[in-house]
C-alpha cells in the first residue's frame, strides 16, 4: 500500500495543509432600523438583501429569522441605533443569536452610527461605562468584528475583544465642501471645533483644506443633559467663513450655542458638517438658528420627512460602507481608505 505524502506548503512562509473547494460567500441582512441604508449597501456591492423575517409578539418579544441559509457565509449585520435605540439593540443581538446558531462562518455588525458611545468612560462616581457594556452583548450574542463610522471616542475600539473598522465620514463631507464651496469662500474658510474634545478632528480637516483652525471653549453641566455654557473663542473668526465639525448632532444645544458665539464674533457665515444627525427634540427648531448658514450631514441613521429643512444636505454613506465591507470580505486594507488614518 502506498504511502500517503504530506502536505507541503508552496511557500516558506505558509503552513502545511489542504486545498479545499468551497469558496467565501459574502451575505449583506439588515435590522429594521435603517432598511434604506442597508439596500443602498446592498446595490452598492452588487447583491441583495438575505430575506430575513422579522416579528413582535404582542408581548413586545422580538423574533427574527433567516429564510435562506447562511451556513458558512461571511454575514454583515447592517442596523444603525437611532431612536427607539433600546429596541434596536435587542433586535441585533437576537439576529446575532439567530446568525450564530445557522453556522455563519464570521459576523461582523455595522453598526454605522454606534450606540451608547457617549457613555464611554466614567464621568462621576457610580456611573456605567455603557459603550463596554454594547461591545460584550455584541460579543457575547456572536459577532466576531464590529464596523462603525466616526466613534465618539476613539478608545471605543478597545471595549471590543475582536477586530474593530473604525470609519471616517470625512471623505464624503470633504468632497461636498470641496465641490460646493466658492473659491472666495475657501480663501476665507476657518475651521472650528466646537469644544476641545474634538480638536484633533478638527485639526486634520484645518490640515485637508489649508484653512486656520479656531476652537470653542465650552462647559457644560454635568448634573443637566444637553446643557452648555460657550465661554471662549481661541483663534480668529471676524470676518471668515466658519465649517464647525463635530461627530454628532443630538439636541443642537452645542452647535446652535458655538454658531451663536461665532456670529457674535464677527464670523460671516457659519456652515456645520457633522456626521450622525440624531436630532433629537428640538434640534430641528434650534438648527434653522439664524447663525447658522447650513448644516450638512450623513445618513448614517434615518431622517424622516418631518426632520427636514431647508439649509440641510444629507450626504450618502453607502458607498463608503459598501468599500469597507468589500476590503473586509476580500482580506484587503480599511486603513488604506483613509490614508492609513483608520
Amino acid at each position: 500500500m502506498a504511502r500517503k505524502k504530506k502536505a507541503e506548503p508552496e511557500r516558506d512562509d505558509i503552513a502545511p495543509g489542504l486545498v479545499v473547494k468551497t469558496k467565501k460567500r459574502l451575505v449583506v441582512a439588515s435590522g429594521s432600523s435603517h432598511s434604506i441604508l442597508a439596500r443602498q449597501v446592498a446595490d452598492e456591492l452588487g447583491t441583495e438583501l438575505a430575506p430575513t423575517e422579522h416579528r413582535v409578539f404582542a408581548s413586545g418579544e422580538v423574533l427574527t429569522r433567516f429564510q435562506r441559509s447562511v451556513r458558512g457565509c461571511d454575514i454583515f449585520l447592517i442596523q444603525s441605533f437611532g431612536p427607539p435605540v433600546n429596541e434596536w439593540m435587542m433586535e441585533l443581538l437576537i439576529m446575532l443569536d439567530a446568525a450564530k446558531r445557522a453556522s455563519a462562518k464570521r459576523i461582523t455588525v455595522v453598526a454605522p452610527y454606534y450606540p451608547y458611545s457617549r457613555q464611554d468612560k466614567k464621568g462621576r462616581g457610580r456611573e456605567p461605562i455603557s459603550a463596554r457594556l454594547v461591545a460584550d452583548l455584541f460579543k457575547t450574542a456572536g459577532a466576531d468584528r464590529v464596523m462603525s463610522v466616526d466613534l465618539h471616542a476613539a478608545q471605543i475600539q478597545g471595549f471590543f475583544d475582536g477586530p474593530v473598522d473604525h470609519l471616517f465620514a470625512k471623505p464624503v463631507l470633504l468632497d461636498h465642501f470641496e465641490r460646493t464651496l466658492s473659491v472666495e469662500d475657501r480663501a476665507n474658510l476657518t475651521v472650528v471645533s466646537p469644544d476641545t474634545g474634538r480638536v484633533r478632528v478638527a485639526d486634520t480637516w484645518s490640515d485637508s483644506l489649508g484653512a486656520p483652525l479656531a476652537i470653542i471653549h465650552k462647559r457644560r453641566d454635568p448634573n443637566v443633559a444637553n446643557q452648555v455654557t460657550v465661554n471662549d473663542i481661541v483663534g480668529h473668526v471676524e470676518g471668515r467663513v466658519c465649517l464647525l465639525v463635530d461627530d454628532m448632532i443630538d439636541t443642537g444645544g452645542t452647535i446652535v450655542k458655538a454658531a451663536q458665539a461665532l456670529k457674535a464674533n464677527g464670523a460671516e457665515k457659519v456652515i456645520v458638517a457633522a456626521t450622525h444627525a440624531i436630532f433629537s427634540d428640538p434640534a430641528v427648531d434650534r438648527l434653522q438658528d439664524f447663525s447658522i448658514d447650513e448644516v450638512v450631514v450623513t445618513d448614517t441613521l434615518p431622517l424622516p420627512p418631518q426632520k427636514h429643512f431647508p439649509g440641510l444636505t444629507i450626504l450618502p454613506i453607502a458607498p463608503l460602507l459598501a468599500r469597507a465591507i468589500r476590503e473586509v470580505f476580500e482580506d484587503g486594507s480599511v486603513t488604506s481608505m483613509f490614508d492609513g488614518a483608520a
